[in-house]
């Protein structure tokens, strides 16, 4: 599945926090957008991820040469992990099972599929831990775990180490970093930290002033 915007514009108010964007995601791999706060780069990930709508131009999602509708058959191939986790008043591990669950998929798999996901992220130890009482850092963690047991096409992260520790901040690049290496997804992220875009993107791209500009790594 690829995706290409075509001079995205959005606007709150009076304000353009996109500007005649365009930007074709036309291959697997990690893709960093980074840039400072206010610079727009959670907007264009809502709207990528179909969250939001752009004031003008478009997004489009191709399979191979097809246009695919934006319908919630779409949307299921996909997944956003924000900042700050919603996490349901339950455990761990049924936290992480939440998106197969209302997917009707059957129980036995549900538990394989999560167990990989929660050890993938070092959190299978806490599988019957009340998922409330975990740490900003964990709770991230735990954030990634569910959006990956999908299995989604497309990963959005929006700053995923935001108000992590440095310890939680490695495993996170950690995770990142493997996700790369096994082509798990095609990731798009945001972080404002342009060394650990460098370390972390496969493709770098840089927003100023509502638009953006691919740069050449290091």
């Amino acid at each position: 599945m690829m995706l290409t915007l075509s001079h995205v514009t959005k606007r709150y108010g009076e304000r353009t926090i996109l500007s005649d964007c365009s930007y074709s995601f036309d291959r697997n791999g990690t893709f960093v957008l980074t840039g400072p706060n206010g610079c727009g780069k959670s907007t264009l990930l809502r709207i990528c991820a179909l969250i939001e709508d752009p004031d003008a131009g478009e997004i489009v999602f191709f399979s191979g040469s097809e246009m695919l509708k934006k319908d919630m058959a779409l949307k299921r191939r996909m997944t956003l992990v924000l900042p700050r986790i919603g996490i349901f008043n339950t455990s761990v591990f049924k936290n992480a099972a939440y998106g197969l669950a209302i997917r009707g998929v059957p129980q036995k798999d549900v538990h394989r599929k999560v167990m990989s996901c929660l050890a993938f992220v070092g959190l299978q130890n806490k599988k019957n831990q009340h998922a409330l009482t975990l740490s900003s850092g964990e709770t991230q963690r735990l954030g990634i775990a569910r959006a990956l047991a999908i299995d989604p096409e497309f990963l959005f992260l929006d700053e995923p180490t935001a108000s992590t520790d440095e310890e939680n901040t490695e495993i996170i690049e950690t995770i990142i970093g493997t996700m790369k290496k096994e082509g798990r997804s095609t990731v798009i992220m945001t972080t404002h930290d342009r060394a650990q875009a460098e370390r972390l993107a496969d493709r770098l791209l840089v927003m100023k002033h509502g638009t953006i500009e691919e740069k050449p790594l290091p």
